[in-house]
């Protein structure tokens, strides 16, 4: 079975010969296995066998990016969104907010006229080189976009947003259905432009660890339509699509399932999402793709990821609808060595039939 069909399977909800591989990798945890063995002329994604491909487009309002200020550790500069961002020099931790474009709603309404469908949103020789070279290996092709409340916060301070979101819904909601447009139409460029995609990867972090950032009847009013119009538009295209929403978004689910998306991604363990309850309560409706607890692949002890693997493989791969993944993504506290005994578990443990 090649990686394409084996994917396409499981989230369809159906068992293919084995579970499906992804991962997603810190750019420090990279550089340290390289330093502990994985052969730097070799991409991470092809040494352990990651099996989805993501092709996208600059969905920003494309300001211009200027560096303010650098030195050996950090550099500050603006950003494509209109606001300024300090990053440490190895990306190794969430970039420190220093600015935000939009502090009024005639902010947005300047933003607003920038965000129009155009093909210079898109790098068409990298995308063609991309795609090309996954169809070629085999590989499920995903159109990936951010969406929703996750990425009005390239605008927005955070507490401010949700403010808004509460005080003034109007406003909310058109922020998210204009970029939701923007997703759809500059979807259907690229896919009318002779790159058909196997799959949509939406991501809309919703939750932090004790549940979910605003009240699932608030998602209903102010998400959910544009969520839903997306998903119908994919569908349409025979495009199952792949919901990345961070933290405890249990409350969300069911509204979720609503706007029509066909698997939750990543199931964060330290949030308390576990998947083999949600394998009980939904897996008639959503296949599943993540919750192995990154911190117990850095655990000294081997039994502790393998009982993690197991256990947790023995529910939600049963009947189909499970795809591999940490939990988020996979810290630099991880060695090389400790990673490779992880993706050796999952094949492992992941065999069907």
């Amino acid at each position: 079975m090649t990686p394409r069909e084996r994917v396409l399977k499981a989230l369809r909800r159906e068992e293919p010969d084995r579970v499906p591989v992804h991962d997603g990798l810190w750019a420090e945890t990279v550089r340290r296995w390289q330093r502990e063995g994985l052969p730097a002329e070799i991409p991470a994604e092809d040494y352990f066998g990651y099996e989805i491909v993501g092709v996208g487009f600059d969905p920003s309002p494309m300001f211009e990016v200027k560096t303010l200020y650098k030195d050996d550790h950090v550099i500050v500069q603006t950003t494509p969104y209109g606001g300024v961002r300090k990053n440490f020099r190895t990306y190794a931790s969430t970039p420190e907010i220093i600015d935000w474009a939009v502090k009024s709603k005639e902010d947005w309404l300047r933003i607003k006229e920038r965000l129009r469908p155009d093909y210079t949103r898109v790098d068409w020789v990298s995308l063609r080189q991309r795609y090309q070279q996954a169809r070629s290996e085999n590989k499920c092709i995903v159109l990936t976009a951010a969406v929703g409340y996750d990425h009005l916060q390239s605008y927005v301070k955070s507490e401010e947003l949700l403010v808004i979101m509460h005080d003034d819904p109007d406003w909310f909601r058109d922020m998210v259905q204009t970029h939701a447009l923007l997703v759809l139409e500059m979807a259907r460029m690229i896919l009318d432009s002779g790159y058909p995609c196997d799959a949509a990867f939406l991501f809309n972090d919703m939750g932090y660890r004790n549940g979910p950032l605003f009240s699932p009847k608030m998602y209903r009013e102010c998400i959910l339509e544009s969520d839903k119009m997306l998903c119908d538009f994919f569908h349409s295209r025979g495009m199952p699509v792949i919901y990345h929403t961070d933290g405890d978004v249990r409350l969300l689910i069911p509204g979720l399932i609503e706007a029509g998306i066909d698997c939750l991604q990543p199931l964060e363990a330290k949030a308390n999402m576990d998947v083999r309850e949600l394998k009980k309560q939904y897996g008639d409706r959503l296949a599943f793709m993540g919750n192995i607890d990154a911190r117990k692949m850095a655990d000294p002890d081997p039994s502790v990821i393998e009982e993690e693997i197991r256990s947790k493989f023995e529910v939600a791969m049963k009947g189909g609808g499970y795809l591999y993944h940490s939990d988020h993504s996979v810290p630099p506290s991880v060695s090389f060595e400790q990673y490779c005994r992880t993706i050796d578990l999952v094949r492992k443990y992941g065999q069907y039939g």
